[in-house]
């Protein structure tokens, strides 16, 4: 069975001396649910801090980004070594890193193998425009993000890749694809994977849905058989939504 999975995507909200508070209340609310992997991820100012807060709690921490280099005269970029020991995971691809900076699909590859080498477990994002989906392109723009991301990742290291789908259209929008056409894209991924992995590696893999998820929506996703988990932004950002998602997937996955 995979472990259900719920991260919250914090974007550019929360002070240093917030973060903190922010999973100093957390922390013991969610001890009750270790069947649930949970992760925050802060900004990287907030890092450093909300790690050492978060020490021994079972909540993982993720950066929201990184740089494929490790080292280098690339203003304001985090890289893959900066990051080790300080997280476990890290998003790649998320529609706002590709709209806005500029991520390609190249791009993200580069992050996705520079990620795994440095000990770090990707996160990566794909999803289509409403464009596309009203189209009729979803399948195949998602499956090729998918194929493009993973190029030259090996099999043996698709057990620390989460993938994650979320429809542009659905981000901070306040819309939200049904479970049911969720289900049918993220099955979709898992086919993809398959293709390029086998069955067993594909059955394996978790895959997350993201995209205006909250509490009175969680259980729509998570009743879903090939949904295993959320990759959360506004509702990620209260204490009290964040629980009740956490709660919610170990109800419906029976976790």
């Amino acid at each position: 069975m995979r472990k259900p999975i719920i991260a919250g995507n914090w974007k550019m909200f929360k002070t240093l001396d917030e973060s903190v508070s922010f999973v100093q209340e957390l922390a013991p609310r969610l001890a009750p649910f270790d069947s649930v992997e949970c992760l925050v991820c802060p900004s990287f100012v907030a890092l450093s801090p909300v790690s050492q807060a978060l020490k021994g709690t079972g909540i993982a921490v993720g950066a929201q980004n990184l740089h494929w280099e490790e080292s280098g005269a690339y203003t304001s970029q985090i890289s893959p070594t900066m990051l080790q020991g300080l997280v476990d995971y890290v998003l790649i691809g998320h529609s706002e890193c590709r709209e806005y900076l500029g991520d390609t699909d190249e791009r993200v590859n580069k992050k996705v193998k520079a990620a795994l080498a440095h000990g770090l477990k990707p996160i990566v994002a794909v999803g289509e425009s409403l464009a596309q989906n009203e189209t009729g392109e979803t399948e195949s723009f998602v499956g090729g993000q998918v194929f493009a991301a993973l190029t030259g990742v090996k099999p043996a290291q698709m057990a620390q890749v989460v993938m994650a789908y979320e429809p542009i259209w659905a981000i901070g929008t306040g819309k939200s694809a049904s479970g049911e056409l969720a289900n049918s894209i993220i099955g979709m991924i898992r086919s993809t994977l398959a293709d390029l992995y086998g069955s067993d590696i594909a059955q394996a893999t978790r895959i997350q849905y993201g995209g205006s998820v909250k509490p009175g929506n969680m259980a729509e996703y998570m009743s879903q058989p090939e949904i295993d988990g959320a990759l959360v932004g506004g509702a990620a950002l209260k204490v009290d939504d964040f629980v009740s998602l956490v709660e919610i997937a170990a109800q419906e996955k029976g976790a």
